[in-house]
């Protein structure tokens, strides 16, 4: 795995670790709502703190595509690599 993907895998666990204050273990396989119960509230408090490591923007949009935590990296990554200096870093998400 690419060190990019590594990094917000590890951003990911910790986030659900100490924000949502999750104990399971999560794994790139692992379905978000399924399998680690992310409810909206969840969904929000995750695209927040990734919004801001990172420093990209998750919109609405975004969600239908995201199912699994793979998923997840795979956007984020996909922002980060797409990031333009000056975007804005929060919009709707």
């Amino acid at each position: 795995m690419p060190e990019l993907e590594r990094s917000i895998l590890a951003e990911i666990r910790r986030i659900f670790a100490h924000e949502l204050e999750n104990v399971r273990p999560v794994e790139l396989h692992h379905d978000l709502a399924r399998d680690l119960e992310v409810d909206s509230m969840g969904a929000l408090v995750l695209a927040v703190a990734l919004e801001d490591r990172f420093r990209v923007r998750l919109a609405d949009e975004d969600a239908g595509a995201v199912v699994t935590v793979s998923d997840l990296v795979e956007l984020v990554a996909r922002r980060v690599r797409n990031h333009t200096p000056g975007d804005t870093v929060r919009g709707d998400a």
